[in-house]
């Protein structure tokens, strides 16, 4: 199901941003599909697809319907104009109309608007736009999720230091880590996708969700309409019923936060005390010539703070009044276009950062080892478990553990000075190798990359 495109002169097909932030915090493809001009286009689809549709039914006359069309084609509609013009009505519709039925006779002024109310065109043009900029954000989507696959593929027994809580807890892989990244990036992209061809979608309801001009010709039509704009067709009208826009703004909300963690973890692994990984390139600082910033990454998290706020905003919207709200649908506009912007930009800047990501395996393996084997000691209890018992091997590996910290002593020479750990030397060095000590972790990397690859594509 895809939305018709217009072939009119309303605005470009792309655009880069064009502001002092725009590069920064969005992506191109997106700008434009979420532009006033793509706005506009959107909302002249919604009254061309109208009188086609009601043509076809016989509700209005060919020759009003083809005059509709070449004045929506040809005609010239300036957004900044029709901002100006709906101070007086609270949407740029009303002045929409009257500038195309300035175009047409009075035959085909019949044509246009023809049974809708300003909602209409609004909701329609929203599902349009979401639409229109979901193609480059599920793109990005997959495009992150293949260098997500690509870095759990070839680092898939790459040794690196498990943290929780922010410390040390055991070894895992940094295979397993993208793997994570990889899950998350794909149940997003899942989640966005069904939004688009399942929820996004026409909205014919008249003034007051009855379709009262048109009695006779009601679902019906709302069907032909949807099948021309290429959205889903809702089984009633939804003027108030927010369900649908509360959807996409969860889900790009969703997707904003997998792609947060993506660039938090970089940001943390690519600390100087660190140093597991890097960005491929710029991350110069005004001030410090050694400074290599991990740019891309903060970046995505300038997008992704600012995401949540917006999508309690759709949600705070959803209770809305009777038949028509008083402002609550008017709130979701801009904050819409701009949740797909910063998620747009986000995606980008996860995109760019994860192919040129630099991974240093050997700086993961030494900094196994800064804990002097302390990270391996539940496999040494694990290992004592078998001999004395779980509770009491958990105690005497704690208290083993504590006298090398407070000695500075490594963990395998405190063991084996310890005549009542009761393990060879062969023993303990094997219960202290990190690589032994990872579980499933490949087995999970595996089942993350055949999920991953055994996914339709559109």
């Amino acid at each position: 199901m895809k939305p018709s495109s217009s072939t009119s002169e309303h605005g470009p097909r792309t655009a880069g941003p064009r502001s002092l932030w725009g590069a920064l915090f969005t992506d191109p493809d997106v700008e434009a599909a979420t532009c006033d001009r793509a706005w506009l286009r959107a909302m002249l689809d919604f009254e061309r697809a109208l009188a086609i549709v009601q043509a076809r039914a016989g509700i209005v006359t060919e020759e009003a319907a083809r005059m509709v069309v070449t004045a929506i084609d040809v005609g010239h509609y300036d957004p900044v104009v029709l901002g100006e013009g709906a101070l007086t009505s609270g949407t740029p519709v009303v002045p929409l109309v009257r500038a195309i039925g300035a175009h047409v006779t009075a035959e085909g002024r019949a044509a246009v608007h023809n049974g809708a109310t300003s909602q209409d065109v609004l909701d329609t043009a929203l599902s349009l736009v979401s639409y229109r900029a979901l193609g480059p954000i599920l793109a990005g989507l997959r495009a992150v999720a293949a260098e997500c696959e690509r870095l759990a593929d070839r680092h898939r027994d790459t040794l690196i230091a498990g943290r929780t809580l922010a410390q040390h807890a055991l070894p895992t892989t940094f295979g397993l880590k993208c793997a994570g990244w990889l899950v998350a990036v794909d149940e997003a992209e899942t989640a966005l996708a069904r939004v688009r061809t399942h929820r996004l979608a026409v909205q014919f309801g008249g003034a007051a969700g009855t379709l009262a001009a048109l009695p006779d010709h009601g679902a019906g039509l709302t069907a032909q309409l949807a099948a021309e704009l290429g959205l889903a067709a809702p089984l009633i009208p939804w003027h108030t019923n927010r369900t649908r826009v509360a959807e996409l703004a969860c889900a790009l909300g969703a997707a904003s936060g997998v792609l947060a963690k993506i660039a938090q973890d970089v940001v943390l692994l690519a600390q100087t005390e660190v140093a597991e990984v890097a960005e491929g390139d710029g991350g110069t600082s005004s001030a410090l010539p050694h400074k290599h910033n991990p740019v891309r990454s903060v970046l995505v998290t300038a997008c992704t703070q600012r995401v949540p706020g917006l999508v309690a905003t759709v949600l705070s919207s959803m209770a809305q009044e009777h038949e028509r709200a008083a402002g609550a649908w008017h709130s979701e506009w801009q904050t819409v276009t701009e949740l797909l912007r910063l998620v747009g930009g986000a995606v980008r800047g996860a995109r760019e950062l994860l192919c040129r990501l630099r991974v240093d395996p050997e700086r993961m393996r030494r900094n196994l080892d800064l804990t002097g084997g302390l990270l391996m000691a539940e496999n040494v209890a694990v290992r004592l478990a078998a001999r004395i018992g779980r509770s009491e091997a958990q105690d005497l590996v704690a208290e083993v553990c504590r006298t090398a910290v407070a000695a500075g002593r490594p963990l395998r020479e405190v063991l084996l000075a310890d005549l009542r750990i009761g393990l060879t030397e062969e023993e303990v060095d094997d219960a202290l190798d990190p690589a032994g000590y990872v579980g499933s972790a490949g087995e999970f990397v595996d089942r993350a990359l055949a999920a991953h690859r055994g996914r339709g594509r559109p």
